[in-house]
């Protein structure tokens, strides 16, 4: 929506979070989202709420937990017509959901959905959208939303405002923002509203819908992630760092060197072009830690590097830095760890759990 010469922006107002709610769960981006949503909205310019929006089917069994992570209000729409995902029907809705509220900024999760319902939604209302965000924050003075996101391959990161439309739209990445402690006496206002008949009406037909069952660890969701990067040599490499991960019961990362060799499948990138995580314990083997890199796995709780240059800039990120060979130090820590030395591991994830 165009902000004209004679309407004054406070009509516009609250930072709205859309929900990812599918198969009775929903996706912790969600709650990662609502924190950030709360530190924007304490940094506008007017009081401001934090209103998560959750569209599917048995939505209300979900709205009580979005009030112990930080939302004030929760509006929900709880339709049949919506228990399978539709992009069509679901950016209708929201769209005039949007025009009737009038939220100043709203933000999604950078997921399949978020990537499929936010595009369409920015055009229905007429405004901008930044995609795939790695950081947000209130420019003082304007009160305008600063989206922050890498540009030309990760080469470059760009900071983009959207001063004439409303409301201010960016999905963000999970694993960007951590996910506010719950506080469980949250309480906040629900409103209910409902599907349209002709929102219902759409040339998309879901004929089934499933949910992956992968039993690989989601780098987003690992406590433990094991990277490689150029100094693996090889996709031989990787089978080392293969190893290590499956002893630690953790996850497989990557840098974008190892990804663009081919050495790996992107699945597996960590950083701004890959994934943003948030590990217990991140372990970079054979990683310069170039920005790129860095920025996707900062927030880590506990990192240990090993690498040859003990000027990597991974080393100086560290908090464990180990100058060697690899090929050397990773065999003989797996050794150890196959030997029993396992508790010496968990000692490391409780301390860096401990920090929360």
């Amino acid at each position: 929506m165009i902000l004209r010469d004679s309407e004054n922006s406070c009509t516009f107002k609250d930072v709205w979070v859309l929900a990812e709610f599918a198969g009775g769960k929903v996706h912790n981006v969600t709650y990662e989202l609502l924190g950030a949503a709360k530190k924007l909205s304490d940094k506008l310019l007017r009081k401001s709420r934090v209103v998560c929006l959750v569209l599917g089917e048995g939505t209300g069994t979900a709205a009580e937990k979005f009030f112990h992570y930080c939302a004030d209000v929760v509006i929900t729409v709880d339709d049949v017509s919506l228990k399978t995902f539709n992009d069509t029907v679901y950016a209708s809705v929201i769209s005039r959901l949007v025009k009737k509220y009038k939220p100043e900024i709203l933000i999604s999760g950078a997921t399949s959905r978020g990537r499929s319902i936010m595009p369409r939604v920015a055009v229905l209302v007429e405004t901008g959208l930044t995609a795939d965000c790695t950081g947000l924050d209130i420019e003082e003075g304007t009160g305008l939303l600063l989206q922050t996101r890498p540009a030309y391959g990760g080469n470059i990161i760009a900071t983009i405002k959207c001063e004439h439309h409303r409301p201010q739209m960016s999905t963000v990445r999970q694993g960007v923002f951590k996910a506010p402690v719950p506080d469980n006496s949250g309480t906040g206002e629900v409103i209910e509203e409902n599907v349209l008949e002709a929102e219902k009406k759409t040339r998309i037909s879901v004929i089934e819908e499933s949910f992956s069952e992968d039993k690989g660890i989601n780098l987003s969701d690992a406590d433990i992630i094991v990277t490689g990067g150029r100094g693996v040599k090889g996709p031989k490499g990787f089978n080392m760092i293969a190893e290590l991960a499956k002893v630690l019961k953790g996850a497989v990362g990557a840098s974008r060197a190892a990804v663009d060799s081919g050495w790996i499948s992107y699945t597996h990138q960590v950083g701004q072009t890959g994934r943003t995580v948030q590990p217990k314990i991140y372990i970079a083997c054979g990683v310069s830690g170039q920005i790129q890199h860095l920025t996707g796995m900062q927030s880590s709780d506990f990192i240990i590097a090993v690498n040859k240059d003990a000027e990597a800039p991974i080393m100086k990120l560290a908090d464990v830095a180990i100058v060697g060979d690899l090929f050397e130090v990773i065999p003989e820590i797996i050794k150890l760890l196959k030997s029993g030395i396992q508790a010496d591991f968990k000692k490391l994830k409780t301390t860096a759990e401990s920090r929360d």
